[in-house]
């Protein structure tokens, strides 16, 4: 299996010239977390936005285990070594990770961060842990987002009609869940998905208010300071 250096992970295109701005500031970008249990429509919304939203890109993780039938490098997973993931997790190169029977899973920092020094958004469909972990390496760079199910009975529903798990799978997802909305309260904010056009505007509408945190807004004290000073010159001349 080639052995990727850490400068070949990317996080999609993205082209440096035409940076997203906000009332003619440009913006830095953030780290969009979405985590919810099994059944309750996170990975609908991921896709949707993704497709609404040009400035949004998701984030690719990097991963040891083989790749399975179907999957693109560079698109489902970055695949590498366990010695080089190992080499690159001693240097601190990941914004999270895990060991998932026995495979490695993690984030390049880089790519992340370069892309949302450009502005970009980076969505990140994941659990509770990494959510922590990505808040570790920079709260105010994280937006994170709880997606609950509208009842226990609609989850059940919404995973038989899946058609992909069996009967032992689904009930496993079942009782993860109740591990899983234990942790409701570590997010920002939190959408119950009872109808998923109502759930997408409410996300976009989360997504659009934390891009105008002040934070963001690269260049706002400079344009500020000119404000003021212009104005300080009409009001002498008056």
């Amino acid at each position: 299996m080639p052995v990727k250096r850490l400068s070949e992970f990317h996080v999609g295109n993205f082209d440096d010239t035409n940076l997203p701005h906000i009332g003619g500031l440009q913006r830095r970008g953030l780290m969009l977390a979405l985590s919810s249990p099994s059944g309750a429509g996170k990975t609908t919304m991921t896709r949707m936005l993704l497709e609404m939203d040009p400035d949004v890109r998701l984030s690719v993780s990097c991963t040891t285990r083989a790749m399975r039938p179907g999957e693109v490098e560079g698109v489902h997973y970055y695949f590498t070594s366990v010695e080089r993931f190992e080499e690159l997790l001693a240097k601190g190169e990941f914004l999270e990770h895990t060991r998932i029977h026995g495979n490695y899973y993690g984030t390049p920092k880089t790519p992340v961060s370069e892309a949302m020094d450009s502005g970009r958004d980076i969505l990140f469909d994941i659990d509770t842990p990494g959510v922590e972990q990505l808040g570790a390496f920079s709260k105010s760079d994280l937006v994170s987002v709880f997606i609950l199910p509208p009842s226990a009975d609609e989850m059940e529903v919404r995973l038989r009609k899946r058609g992909t798990d069996s009967e032992e799978v689904i009930t496993r997802r079942l009782h993860d869940a109740l591990e899983q909305t234990s942790h409701y309260r570590k997010y920002d904010y939190v959408i119950i998905n009872r109808n998923l056009e109502d759930s997408m505007l409410k996300l976009r509408t989360i997504l659009g208010a934390e891009r105008m945190k002040l934070h963001r807004l690269e260049g706002l004290d400079d344009f500020v300071t000119n404000l003021r000073e212009d104005i300080q010159e009409l009001y002498v001349q008056e």
